[in-house]
């Protein structure tokens, strides 16, 4: 399958326009090591060429699956990415976030399970308005400059905070955030109004995760048909996919009127959602995170797909540029909104 590669944001870096996530290998969703490889190689052999995991997923389970995958010449041809920030003890308060210690002790770690001696971007997961951002590139610069990381990347940052990153590498002479990794489909818009321009403004590569936005553009959930709130991730994240939530309810509207769209346009609803987010100009690559093969067979024919602009007009009409459907899919939720102690004296 001939794929015409993109260039990471400014870095001269080409990938695929898909990227293979990792987080559903290991014990958050398949927990057969040689099944998981086979998904990984088969996923290399169609032609991808960019692989995103994260410490946090399945508490380096994942990455080691990846590294086991990857052991030998396979290495050498993958844009390998990781991030760091989740928590990876129940107990110690430091094997967390984005401070110093943590960065350059965790970023061991993850080279150790993943098998490498250098990772292609490495990604602060969330940000954390607790470490200085300087303090972060700081240390996220050395590491650079030492040879373990390539380039360096944001994953789920607000416009501002983009914006605020940028201002400080410049100023302090550090390593920038070449790209950045939000949230983004059909479903999931916001970012179209804020986020998106910061990065195009900065020369950033922008990643999306969840471009199905979690199994909601899968074509499996349809008015009359199975309901969202029996799937797996459900258990996991019940504000996402209990249906007496209007935003919920929302949210199948649209995705029963998108799966409509897409019928009419004779495609699969999952290849119309994936064709959609890596449409925008602004898109590096859209990150998938298959399970099983069979989830990985139903997505790469988005590597070929197209969309008119009648059906992304279309798709503009069931669901406005820069909106959520469900205003409460951010992605996270800053703390000075969640707790409340940011609001009151």
């Amino acid at each position: 399958m001939a794929i015409e590669h993109r260039k990471l944001g400014s870095t001269g870096l080409s990938v695929s326009p898909l990227c293979l996530g990792a987080m559903m290998f290991g014990a958050w969703g398949n927990t057969d090591h040689e099944d998981s490889i086979s998904i990984i190689h088969h996923a290399l052999d169609a032609g991808i060429n960019f692989i995103d995991t994260a410490d946090v997923y399945s508490r380096g389970e994942s990455e080691e699956i990846v590294g086991k995958a990857l052991a030998g010449s396979r290495r050498d041809s993958v844009v390998l990415a990781t991030k760091v920030h989740g928590k990876m003890h129940d107990h110690d308060p430091n094997q967390f976030g984005n401070s110093r210690r943590w960065i350059i002790e965790e970023v061991e770690n993850s080279l150790r399970r993943l098998k490498t001696d250098w990772i292609d971007l490495y990604q602060i997961h969330r940000p954390e308005p607790d470490t200085d951002i300087d303090e972060t590139l700081g240390a996220l610069s050395d590491l650079v400059h030492a040879g373990k990381v390539r380039y360096i990347g944001s994953s789920t940052f607000p416009a501002d905070q983009i914006v605020e990153a940028q201002w400080v590498a410049a100023k302090r002479g550090r390593e920038r955030f070449v790209c950045e990794q939000p949230p983004y489909s059909m479903l999931i818009r916001r970012i179209e109004a804020d986020v998106l321009p910061a990065c195009e403004k900065y020369r950033m590569g922008v990643i999306p995760w969840s471009p199905l936005a979690g199994g909601w553009l899968s074509g499996r959930y349809r008015k009359g048909g199975t309901s969202p709130g029996e799937s797996r991730r459900a258990q996991m994240l019940p504000e996402r996919y209990d249906m007496t939530l209007p935003g919920n309810q929302a949210k199948l509207d649209a995705a029963d009127a998108l799966g409509a769209l897409a019928e009419e346009a004779g495609m699969p609803l999952i290849e119309m959602a994936l064709a959609f987010v890596i449409t925008h100009p602004a898109v590096t690559a859209a990150i998938i995170g298959p399970r099983t093969m069979e989830q990985l067979e139903s997505q790469l024919p988005a590597l070929q797909r197209t969309l008119s602009a009648d059906v992304l007009d279309r798709i503009d009409e069931i669901v406005p540029p820069g909106r959520n459907v469900n205003p409460n899919d951010t992605g996270w939720d800053p703390p000075w909104l969640a707790d409340s102690a940011t609001r009151r004296r």
